[in-house]
Formats: structure tokens, sequence, C-alpha cells
């Protein structure tokens, strides 16, 4: 029976512990390369993102400011409650019906 030798390794162990050493390099040089691209990634997708947002605010901040939208002809709110407040007089007797319709007239002719 043949004994386990003792000593230093044969040329077989020794090629076979620096493959083994020259793996793990390999493997932990490729692990830190690929969180490295990751992070560099993530930080361009990040400015990206925040220079998308800083246009985004720079448009609307240029943006024109919409005209107030334009009274269509015809009643206003200002001539309906003109309207409203003489139908109240009318209602208390303040007013007869020959001065209402009077009021009521040149309400809706400058309205």
């Amino acid at each position: 029976m043949m004994g386990r030798r003792m000593g230093r390794p044969g040329l077989l162990g020794l090629a076979a512990r620096t493959a083994v050493v020259a793996g793990t390099a390999t493997a932990v040089s490729g692990g830190m390369s690929r969180r490295q691209q990751q992070r560099q990634a993530d930080q361009a997708e990040l400015q990206a993102f925040e220079q998308q947002q800083q246009q985004a605010q720079a448009a609307v901040a240029a943006a024109p400011v919409a005209p107030a939208p334009q009274q269509t002809p015809g009643l206003g709110t200002d001539t309906i409650s003109q309207l409203e407040r003489l139908q109240a007089l009318r209602d208390s007797h303040v007013l007869s019906d020959e001065e209402f319709e009077t009021q009521k007239a040149r309400i809706l002719q400058t309205g």
C-alpha cells in the first residue's frame, strides 16, 4: 500500500493550488468590477432623472400663464346678481312693477 507523501507538494499539487488561487482572485475581481459598474450605472441613472426633473420644473416655470377665461356674451354673474337684488327689492315692495321693469331693462342693456 502506498502511503501519503509528506513534505512539499508535488508538481501536480502545486499546479492545482495555483489554479484555485487564480480562480478565486478572478472571481473576486470580477465581482468587484460588476459592483463598480452597477454603482456607476445607478449614479448615471440618478443624474439623468435629476436632470429630467430640473428640465420639467424649468418648463413649468417658463410656461405662459393661461389667460383668464373670457366671459361669454350674455348674462354674466354680475348681471345675474343685480337682477336678483332687483327682484328682492320688488318682492319686498320697495320697487313697483313699473320701476322693476325699467331697472331690469337698464341692467340688461348694459350687461
